[in-house]
């Protein structure tokens, strides 16, 4: 499996022929397995640290503090312990095993002037007076990411020999959700209920997911090759199906695609699947803070293969806020 490091600012300051090799890396990973390594961002590591401090501070609080703060999956706020189950395309989240984690999820808050959307997409945020701290923080961060997502989709389109801006034009009023991940050690989970994780195995959504996490021995996991139900965890490391840990790379982020972005290439790119493991009895104590950014296109795209795109499927047309909504439906757990 290809997960390569790809340093943003060769593309930011390389030569048409630096350029042209670097999409042509991220092509061959986005065809292999759907995941890169991004270093040479530029996004303060103190930043993130910052964040993390005050994501603290508010998983710290008591539960009846934090409920008032409570939304759903796509709102604004608190998504707290048991309130999430992942799963694949055209299944329900388990409910008897959700996803061991809390979640404060922050969206793009600017809206496009169509009220329905609005209302649907572009809530305002709502943001904890006991942490007064964290709006500052994360408006920043969310403003250095969204730049960060509209150069990717400019090499995304590179790679496909589409123009500069066939993405960006088209994600321009986009929605993003910005989940800050809290995975707790196990004298809060429990003992995980076998076939439970932090993250249940899962593709995203939408187009491009850039993550900032913290490494630890629950950590993230990537399936290789195509899914095989008979033997999720057979022993050969190259064997379809099997999953792998992901790279560790300092400061890099990882990034891969969601399920709108491999549509629109017919499955050139993969929507790879991964997951998030349970605590481990190796460190039963440990406590991770992931930093999680989901990019999307506009709700009202249609998103269909592009034309002289060689892929793989023929998917039907279908509007990407529909597609978004019926993923988040499937989702939630009560």
């Amino acid at each position: 499996m290809m997960i390569p490091l790809i340093d943003i600012d060769e593309w930011r300051t390389g030569s048409a022929h630096t350029r042209a090799h670097m999409a042509s890396r991220l092509d061959s990973a986005l065809c292999e397995s759907g995941f890169l390594m991004l270093s040479g961002h530029g996004v303060s590591a103190q930043l993130r640290e910052d964040i993390r401090g005050a994501a603290r501070e508010f998983f710290a609080l008591p539960a009846e503090v934090k409920a008032t703060y409570a939304a759903p999956i796509y709102g604004r706020g608190w998504i707290g312990p048991g309130k999430e189950a992942n799963s694949f395309y055209g299944e329900d989240g388990d409910e008897a095993r959700p996803d061991l984690k809390e979640t404060y999820t922050i969206g793009h808050d600017q809206p496009t002037g169509d009220a329905a959307i609005d209302a649907q997409w572009f809530a305002p945020n709502v943001w904890p007076t006991q942490v007064p701290g964290l709006q500052a923080l994360c408006t920043e961060y969310t403003a250095a990411m969204r730049a960060l997502n509209d150069e990717m989709l400019e090499m995304c389109a590179a790679a496909l020999g589409l123009p500069d801006d066939w993405f960006t034009s088209r994600c321009a009023a986009a929605p993003h959700t910005f989940n800050i991940n809290r995975y707790p050690p196990m004298s809060v989970t429990g003992t995980p209920a076998p076939g439970q994780f932090r993250v249940a195995p899962h593709t995203d959504w939408g187009m491009l997911t850039l993550l900032d996490r913290q490494v630890g021995y629950g950590g993230l996991e990537v399936q290789i090759g195509d899914p095989d139900p008979a033997a999720p965890d057979a022993p050969d490391a190259d064997a379809p199906g099997e999953w792998v840990s992901a790279p560790e790379v300092p400061d890099a982020f990882t990034v891969n695609i969601g399920d709108i972005l491999a549509r629109w290439t017919g499955d050139r790119w993969r929507s790879t699947r991964h997951r998030v493991l349970p605590p481990q009895d190796a460190a039963p104590e440990e406590e991770l803070i992931s930093l999680i950014m989901f990019f999307e296109t506009n709700v009202d795209s249609l998103v269909a293969p592009i034309p002289g795109v060689v892929g793989k499927s023929a998917y039907e047309p279908v509007t990407a806020g529909d597609y978004l909504m019926e993923r988040a439906s499937a989702a939630s757990v009560g």
